[in-house]
């Protein structure tokens, strides 16, 4: 089972989150394809940044996902930041031109998902993932979250709930993915893959 990983990260939170999903869609058998989403903020934004050339020089070996990667795989997640309790502008970029592939009914009964990293534990996670289940739903996607089998979505002090893992890096992104954050994270990868196999099957 082939699984599109397509996230943006400013900071390389949202980075280190897919790598964990590609963990766990390895752990189930079947095979990430991480994929990152192009910049959006302008260079004049990004030279007087530190930390954000920092994050961009981190996920320098990602290429940038195209249209093309969405065809021939079998299931999706889609990983964000935090705007104001919504999505990214970069990944509503690459989704804004998904149209094509929609009329062809390319993601219809696929499962999918959604990871998010937030600055602090009330930052928009379960918003920004819930807005961008009708996106799913639009495109034909069968929906993943996490469910309450998976421990850590009881122990975790950071991010993560049912609909999907998430993160908490603190005012100054330099918060680290504690052990539950990313047990969750393997857990969805897990799962997105297994549930591919079944509707594949």
């Amino acid at each position: 089972m082939k699984i599109l990983i397509v996230y943006y990260s400013t900071f390389g939170n949202t980075y280190k989150m897919a790598k964990l999903v590609a963990e766990g869609v390895k752990e189930a058998g079947g095979e990430p394809i991480i994929r990152k989403c192009p910049e959006l903020m302008s260079e004049s934004v990004i030279s007087s940044r530190p930390d954000i050339r920092a994050g961009i020089e981190m996920q320098k070996d990602i290429p940038f996902v195209t249209i093309d990667d969405f065809k021939n795989v079998d299931g999706y997640a889609f990983g964000t930041p935090t705007r104001f309790g919504n999505i990214s502008a970069q990944l509503k970029n690459v989704v804004d031109q998904l149209g094509p592939l929609w009329m062809q009914r390319i993601f219809e009964g696929k499962p999918a998902g959604v990871f998010v990293s937030t600055g602090t534990i009330h930052g928009g996670q379960e918003t920004t993932i819930l807005t961008f289940m009708t996106v799913l739903l639009h495109l034909g996607c069968v929906v993943v979250g996490v469910p309450y089998s998976v421990p850590d979505l009881y122990l975790t002090k950071g991010g993560g709930s049912p609909y999907g893992p998430g993160h908490v890096a603190d005012a100054e992104n330099k918060r680290e993915i504690d052990e539950n954050e990313a047990k969750i994270c393997k857990a969805f990868g897990r799962r997105l893959a297994e549930i591919a196999k079944k509707l594949k099957g």
